[in-house]
This record gives structure tokens, C-alpha cells and sequence, in this order.
């Protein structure tokens, strides 16, 4: 088996936005927001399935799979593969969004149902260690939790370190499998839940049809380009502060501490711009 990289854009619609096998997405989302019981979810319509990109290394900038279930509930499950500004602000405008067009204007209130967030993060965004965080809207002074309709959980996928043979929980075993598919080759002997076993069946490459991964490397192809324009813009930006810097005579340590690089590499950098400015 050699399974595809899971945050690729076209993998993960595929994987969680598909209609015809939803315990996929059902069995991730009982485990990411720890549902028991009766509040547990047993169906869901999912409501953008996946679809091939139209044009060939089309990427949506953002890649979400929305579902709502029995009761109404609604479920959003974005995959971010990198930071980006206002990130925080776009996240709960469009969580409250979809919250308030549940209904019209003149219609009860009684009829909103809870709208949960999830959002699967390829890099790191909060101060805590851990990689699941849920977020709520609390008392600031008591902590009541009377406001519940709106909640979010995110899994930062470089805080989660453990290994196959470490993994105990439910959700552990699918950020495992989020993270690290790619670099597997067989299902691991620890997967004994129904949905995930699926998950890893339609994220073999042996399993997809030639024009599914024609469409996967595009979208693979389209995120390099992407990452590559966005590191070209953030080292340009860190070198016209390096040049500044120097213009006000700054010591090596101070430009050190101000851009966050190495001062072995600093000092790269630096002989790299007084050659240019020689020439």
C-alpha cells in the first residue's frame, strides 16, 4: 500500500467529503469533539461533496468539508497548511456565519442549532503545548458555559509526536493518520475503528482512478508553488529589515533577537548584501 498525503487538498475532500462513505467523517468527528451517548452523531448530509478541481492544479484557498446531522447540527472541518493574516477573524466570522443563515429574518431563534468549527492547522498557532485545543465562550469571571451554540477545535499537527505503537486513543490514531499517511505502508495493527480502517482504504494511491491522482499532483504541484511564493516574501521582507538594521549601526546580536535567525546565518546573510553592495 502507499497512501497520499492527507492535507493535499484533493486527498482530504476526497477522504472526509465523501457522500457515499460518511462514517468517515462521522467517526472523526465523534472522536475530535469527544461526543458520547446521546449527543453522539449517527448521520450526516454532507453539504459540498467532493468534486474534481475544474481546472487542472485548481486550488481552493480554503479546504473545508461541511456537514450537518440528524439534529441539525452543523460541522466544519477546514484543513489550514499555513498561517496566514486574519486567520483567527476569518475562522469565527465564517463559523458565526453559517450559524446565523440558518434561518431568515423574522424566524425564531429557537431554531439555531449548534455550529462547531474544526480546523486541522499545519503549523503552530497557540501558545500551548498541547495539539488539541477546544475553545468555548465562557463567564470571564465564574467560567459558566451557558453560551454553547458556537465552539471550535483545532489540532495543530506539528505538536502531535507520538508513534504508531504510542497511540491509545480514538483521536490520537486519526491525527496519526492525518500527519503521517504519507510516509506509511501499511494500515497500522491499532486501527480497529470501522470509520478510520475506511479512511486509510480510500487514502491508498492502488485504490484511486488515473485521473484522481493526475488531480492530486496538481493539487500537490499548486501547494509548492504556493509555499515557495509565500517564503520568498517572508525572506525579502526578513532582509529589508537585515539592511535597515545595518543602516542604523546595529550590533549582530541586536538584528539576531529583531528577526529571529540564527546568528550563524545572520552573518550569511550580511556578507551576502556588503558583497552586493561592493559590486
Amino acid at each position: 500500500m502507499k497512501f497520499v498525503d492527507i492535507k493535499n487538498d484533493v486527498a482530504f475532500r476526497k477522504i472526509f467529503g465523501n457522500e457515499q462513505k460518511t462514517k468517515i467523517l462521522i467517526s472523526f468527528l465523534n472522536a475530535v469533539l469527544r461526543l458520547e451517548g446521546s449527543e453522539q452523531i449517527k448521520e450526516v448530509t454532507i453539504a459540498n461533496p467532493y468534486q474534481f478541481p475544474r481546472v487542472a492544479g485548481e486550488k481552493a484557498s480554503i479546504i473545508d468539508v461541511r456537514a450537518i446531522d440528524k439534529k441539525g447540527r452543523q460541522f466544519v472541518v477546514e484543513m489550514q497548511v499555513a498561517d496566514v493574516d486574519g486567520f483567527d477573524k476569518r475562522v469565527q466570522y465564517y463559523t458565526c456565519r453559517d450559524y446565523s443563515m440558518q434561518i431568515d429574518r423574522g424566524e425564531k431563534y429557537p431554531l439555531l442549532k449548534p455550529t462547531y468549527f474544526v480546523g486541522i492547522l499545519d503549523f503552530n498557532y497557540f501558545e500551548s503545548e498541547s495539539y488539541l485545543s477546544h475553545h468555548i465562550i465562557v463567564n470571564g469571571e465564574t467560567y459558566e458555559h451557558k453560551l454553547k451554540d458556537i465552539q471550535f477545535t483545532f489540532i495543530e499537527l506539528k505538536k502531535f509526536t507520538l508513534k504508531v505503537n504510542e497511540l491509545n486513543t480514538l483521536i490520537e490514531k486519526w491525527v496519526f493518520f492525518i500527519k503521517n499517511a504519507e510516509d506509511l505502508d501499511v494500515i497500522p495493527d491499532n486501527v480497529d475503528d470501522e470509520g478510520l480502517r475506511e479512511a486509510y482504504k480510500d487514502a491508498d494511491k492502488h485504490s484511486w482512478k488515473k485521473e484522481e491522482l493526475i488531480a492530486y499532483d496538481n493539487a500537490s504541484i499548486a501547494e509548492q508553488d504556493i509555499r515557495g511564493r509565500m517564503k520568498f516574501a517572508v525572506d525579502k521582507a526578513k532582509r529589508e529589515i537585515i539592511e535597515s538594521c545595518l543602516e542604523e549601526n546595529m550590533s549582530v546580536d541586536t538584528i539576531a533577537r529583531i528577526t529571529k535567525i540564527p546568528k550563524e546565518n545572520l552573518l550569511q546573510i550580511i556578507e551576502e548584501i556588503k558583497s552586493e553592495d561592493e559590486r
